[in-house]
């Protein structure tokens, strides 16, 4: 048995669970469904046209509740919850998958382009997060997923807005952690590579504008995204398969960063930040108070 399979031995696990996704009608929210149906758990499938997921609810009715969810639309979102908690009397995880690439050089992109991607990608997701807040409080038990990237952990040419509101997802994910530990819930973020779903086909978007200046930056991810769709190193289901299993291990990871491509682009920009943290060490302490040390309220 590979080292793999060791990991997802525990996600039959999941039997009886209830996980509520966001952003199900196709990618890792609509495979995460299927994959945990089968594992016997029940799913709140949403999408922003509940029509979609009739095929979804179909193949197994008394495990389904498909909704129609905008999560930019506060409304729905609370409708949402309402409907799902009388449904099934409690909801065990929440991933909050919903959400789009932008690629675009910085000068290149319109505010229409990409406000409504934080509208989607973060704000969407703060407002989720905070509709079932209170539930997982008042069981003292839950999983919440976040969906970022290895683009909220590195950022790179064409993505500056794209990874700005995966950047935020990390910094979201990392502090809402810290805040639930002590009350029993775990937060987990997802940080993949690339991977076979439609990111670089339908659920990416370029701007309209495009500045020859940056053919070398950000037009080669253009480029790149007309080439690879469909050719990128990550099995989605595997993805997911990794998912369950963060949440079933006896203590969930904050981060799970996914696929060989994410783990390398992600070390190398640790070495460059230690070498360049050690380079610049002098200087980082001498911007200090001289014999003051601060103390941290944390410890």
């Amino acid at each position: 048995m590979s080292t793999f399979e060791t990991l997802t031995r525990n996600n039959s696990s999941q039997r009886g669970k209830t996980w509520f996704i966001t952003g199900t009608s196709s990618g890792f929210g609509f495979l995460l469904a299927k994959y945990l149906i089968s594992l016997g758990a029940n799913v709140v499938a949403t999408a922003r046209r509940a029509d979609v997921l009739e095929e979804l609810e179909a193949s197994a009715p008394a495990q389904v509740q498909r909704l129609a969810l905008d999560v930019t639309k506060p409304a729905q979102i609370d409708a949402a919850v309402k409907d799902a908690l009388a449904r099934w009397g409690k909801i065990d995880v929440l991933v909050n998958n919903a959400g789009y690439g932008l690629t675009a050089a910085f000068e290149e992109a319109h505010e229409d382009e990409y406000r409504p991607m934080f509208e989607t990608n973060v704000f969407g997701l703060i407002q989720m997060t905070q509709a079932l807040l209170p539930h997982f409080r008042e069981r003292r038990t839950g999983n919440i997923l976040f969906l970022s990237s290895i683009g909220g952990l590195v950022g790179l040419p064409g993505w500056a807005f794209y990874n700005s509101t995966k950047f935020a997802i990390e910094g979201l994910g990392e502090a809402l952690g810290a805040e639930l530990e002590p009350l029993g819930i775990d937060v987990t973020i997802v940080e993949p590579g690339p991977f076979r779903t439609e990111f670089l086909g339908t659920s990416g978007k370029k701007s309209q504008k495009t500045i020859a200046d940056y053919e070398q930056t950000a037009g080669k991810t253009r480029a790149y995204m007309e080439a690879q769709n469909g050719k990128q190193a990550g099995d989605p289901q595997k993805a997911v398969e990794a998912m369950v299993a963060a949440v079933s291990a006896p203590k969930s990871p904050r981060h799970l960063v996914l696929g060989a491509l994410a783990y390398n682009r992600f070390q190398q920009k640790l070495t460059s930040f230690q070498d360049e943290m050690s380079q610049w060490k002098e200087v980082t302490f001498g911007a200090d108070f001289p014999g003051v040390e601060s103390a941290n309220p944390y410890k």
